[in-house]
């Protein structure tokens, strides 16, 4: 299967995304954000970090980029695109997936492991998790405090459009699961079409188990057979 990682100044995650999907068996090309072209690619990932010094505002200017323009057409032709962390907040940034990403309701940086659970799995990026499965990933961001009107949040909770929220180790969602002030403690979201998935954890840096875990690795690896 084929896998392209767009690349912007100050992505910092695009290679741990590489490895992650390299190392499933995807055949992944980087794209760099001036290129006006995609190769043929049957997921598409926007990576984390810090694209352009979050200026503006985080995802803002990456989401103006030249190869941007090819990512929206391939999304709404049905392609996969994951955005995470940076890319969920550009992917925000486009209007592929509605909503905002706030300071931290702390307003200082995260960097750490948090438990999420599995809110939805009909769809190709969980189906291979259990409903309500509790997984162990890594948060490092500063704007990470989801946000959007009751409308949206309406939809998101009757089409069952969130993909993930965050919660304790036994799976318990409330305040003091939410890392980072995220309108119902949620952690991932997807758009209509359940094509495009949004998500601030990472699980690139989940897929080895003598480093970090494996939590992550099911993730790529539902990628993987979904798209066979």
């Amino acid at each position: 299967m084929n896998s392209s990682v767009v690349v912007f100044p100050g992505s910092n995650c695009d290679r741990d995304i590489a490895v992650a999907l390299e190392k499933l068996q995807f055949k992944n090309k980087m794209v760099w954000h001036k290129d006006s072209e995609l190769p043929k690619s049957d997921l598409i990932v926007i990576p984390g970090g810090f694209s352009y010094g979050d200026y503006l505002r985080s995802g803002a200017i990456a989401a103006k980029s030249n190869i941007i323009n090819e990512v929206i057409k391939a999304a709404n032709s049905g392609c996969l695109v994951l955005g995470v962390c940076n890319g969920f907040q550009i992917l925000i940034e486009t209007g592929l997936l509605k909503g905002t990403l706030l300071r931290n309701k702390n307003l200082k940086f995260l960097s750490k492991d948090v438990f999420i659970k599995v809110i939805t799995n009909d769809n190709r990026f969980c189906n291979k998790y259990k409903t309500e499965q509790i997984i162990k990933l890594n948060i490092a961001h500063n704007e990470g405090n989801y946000f959007t009107n009751s409308e949206h949040i309406k939809e998101l909770e009757d089409k069952n459009l969130i993909a993930f929220k965050y919660c304790d180790e036994k799976g318990k969602i409330n305040e003091d699961s939410n890392p980072n002030g995220s309108l119902k403690n949620i952690a991932g979201i997807f758009n209509k079409k359940k094509n495009i998935l949004g998500m601030m954890p990472h699980p690139e840096r989940m897929i080895d188990k003598t480093l970090s875990g494996e939590d992550g690795s099911i993730f790529f690896k539902n990628l993987l057979n979904n798209l066979k």
